[in-house]
Formats: C-alpha cells, sequence, structure tokens
C-alpha cells in the first residue's frame, strides 16, 4: 500500500490532479481496519507535500456522494503512460481511482513528477507521533547488535505461490489449504520449473540453512519481522536461539488492540534501523526497507536467492557440498553488505 501511494503521488503530480488521501483496504485475514490515519502522521504528510502536489482529507461536497470512476491500469504493457491512458478520464468524470501500473517505469517520469514521488517516499511519510512511539519502544528493547530478518512463510503468501511443500506439520498444512481458494498448487514437471524459477518461498529450515552456509553465528540477535501466521518456525529457532518478536517485547493492551498494518508499520521501522536486513523473498517492504537503507548510509542489506536454493538442491547437493556452493552464490553480496536487489530500489531520485 505504501509503494502504490507513493506511485499515486508522483501519477497525481503528473496529471496534474489533486490527490486525496486513500483508505485503505479491509483485510479480515490480518484483522485489518486501520485506515491511513491509523499508520501515518496527516498533518506532516500534507505539510511535507505543499508545493510537490495538492492534497485533500476529504473530496469537495460536489462530488463527494459519487463513487469515483475505476480505471484499469493492472494488464497494461509495454511503453504504458499514464497522461495518454488516463488523463482523459480524469478530466471527463473529475473523480477516478486505479492502482498504478508495475509496467510503468519511473524513469520516463519528467523530474517534477519524479521530485513529487521521492518526496513522499524519503520525506513525507512519518508514521503517527504513537505509533513511532511505540516503534521506537520495540526498536530499544531489542538487544544489540541485531539483525532483522523478513521471513515469509505464512499461509495466504504460501498459497499465493501456488508451491508444494513435503514434510510440514499437519497444521500448517492445513492453514495453507484454508488459505488456497481457487489457487491451486503446481504439480509434476510444471511445480519443479516453477520453484527452479525462484517462486517458491524458503521454509525457516531452508533459511538456517542459508545463514549457516554464510557463517551467521548461532548466538546472533535476530528480529524476526513477520506477521502472527509464521509457520514452522520451529525450524528456525532450533538453530538460531536469540530470536525476538513484537509479540513477545511488547506486551501491552494498546499492542494488542493493534491491526495489521500498524503492525507491519513497526516491522518496517524496526527493519530502516536494524544493524542488518535479510530477507527470503523480494517483496514491496524488501524493496522500501533496502531504499531506505540505503538512503540512510546502511548497507547491510541481502536477499537470500530462492532461485539458488532450488536448482541447488535439485542437482542433488547436500550436507558440505550445498553450504558450500550457497555460500558461493551468496558471497559477493554478502561481503560487499548491499544486497543484489538495490539497483531497483522503490525510488532512485533523492533530494
Amino acid at each position: 500500500m505504501r509503494r502504490d501511494f507513493c506511485d499515486g503521488v508522483g501519477i497525481a503530480r503528473l496529471l496534474n490532479a489533486t490527490l486525496v488521501l486513500p483508505k485503505f483496504e479491509v483485510a479480515a485475514y490480518w484483522n485489518e481496519s486501520s485506515g491511513f490515519a491509523d499508520v501515518f502522521d496527516v498533518n506532516y504528510f500534507i505539510q511535507q507535500m505543499n508545493g510537490f502536489v495538492k492534497v485533500v482529507r476529504e473530496l469537495p461536497p460536489e462530488i463527494s456522494s459519487k463513487e469515483p470512476f475505476p480505471v484499469d491500469c493492472s494488464k497494461r504493457k509495454g511503453q504504458f503512460d499514464y497522461i495518454e491512458s488516463i488523463l482523459p478520464s480524469l478530466l471527463e468524470h473529475r473523480y477516478i481511482s486505479f492502482t498504478p501500473a508495475m509496467s510503468q517505469r519511473r524513469d520516463r517520469y519528467p523530474q517534477y513528477a519524479k521530485a513529487a514521488l521521492c518526496q513522499a517516499c524519503y520525506s513525507a511519510l512519518h508514521l503517527t507521533k504513537t505509533l513511532q512511539k511505540k516503534a521506537i519502544q520495540l526498536l530499544e528493547a531489542i538487544p544489540k547488535p541485531f539483525l532483522s530478518l523478513h521471513l515469509r512463510f505464512e499461509p495466504d503468501m504460501v498459497a499465493y505461490s501456488q508451491c508444494q511443500y513435503s514434510g510440514l506439520s499437519p497444521i500448517s498444512m492445513k492453514s495453507i489449504e484454508a488459505a488456497r481458494g481457487d489457487r491451486k498448487p503446481w504439480t509434476g514437471e510444471a511445480a519443479r520449473i516453477w520453484r527452479k524459477r525462484g517462486k517458491c518461498p524458503l521454509t525457516p529450515n531452508e533459511t538456517a540453512l542459508i545463514f549457516q552456509a554464510l557463517s551467521i553465528p548461532a548466538d546472533t540477535n535476530i528480529y524476526l519481522s513477520a506477521g502472527d501466521g509464521l509457520m514452522e518456525i520451529e525450524g528456525f529457532t532450533s538453530v538460531y536461539k536469540n530470536v525476538y518478536t513484537k509479540s513477545a517485547l511488547l506486551t501491552g493492551e494498546d499492542f494488542k488492540s493493534m491491526h495489521g498494518n500498524t503492525k507491519a508499520a513497526l516491522d518496517y521501522y524496526v527493519s530502516i534501523n536494524s544493524d542488518s536486513y535479510v530477507a527470503t523473498y523480494f517483496g514491496n517492504m524488501d524493496k522500501m526497507v533496502a531504499a531506505m537503507r540505503a538512503f540512510g548510509g546502511l548497507y547491510k542489506t541481502l536477499f537470500l536467492s530462492r532461485r539458488a536454493f532450488a536448482e541447488l538442491t535439485y542437482e542433488g547437493l547436500s550436507g558440505k557440498e550445498l553450504m558450500e556452493a550457497l555460500w558461493k552464490v551468496h558471497r559477493d553480496d554478502f561481503v560487499a553488505g548491499r544486497g543484489s536487489a538495490l539497483p531497483d530500489c522503490f525510488c532512485e531520485f533523492k533530494l
């Protein structure tokens, strides 16, 4: 949502449009019902965007009673251009909604639109004072130095990936099946190809194996940046004992009443301020954390290779051979401490 919102700021400037503060989607699976103002400091955002793009909290009365005209950008390919494709709808209907198209490259934006997007991304989006106070409390409670690990092995993530795993507990299998819906897992040769393309999330046990291949000490302080539904975590904590979670460090009623977005905001804050950051996936949060860490001069960022793990295990490697091969795959990024994904930062133009 943060990524799409920052993109939306750049697009609003591109179209010379007014931006309406968004309403977040409700997600029952993550106990989610929070809004923009529950996560971000609205007054600060509007103040920081002054001169870049006009922002309003609510719609003007003359159009507040109607629904926005939806514009589908999801399947746009190639040289997709917002001015050519969206501006006519905006001029006709005055009030539109859309999800930014990932196929549209930001480097094609004129400088003023890049500036607006990056002002939002790097300067204007601050947590609410209450949420930031809680995030600082969490950060201070973690023993230092520490590594923040973004581990993606939740039921919805596995279901979305359409991957199959052997050896999972009955509880994990049941949770995955409940989240699958119409997304049936790949089977046979298709499953093999899919996994070798790096589409399958690393399990906690596989993550621990790569950590060992990188000679990360077993007594490393590790903050687990993940949702409450993380599965098979024993595969990691059986090797790495000093693992800390927000639910263990924050036990007050104010934390228990938090929803998914506000809890994710805590993980985001801790991750961009950790001594090092390791991700088992390359999702939107990982891209933004990597960009913010680079922006702040914190380069110890690493993305574990799902593709390499799948290819090496399909080759039959195990034991010492597998560990040595995993080290070679990650060595350059691990030693440099920059992460292979940094050239694809969330926002390349910085003020």
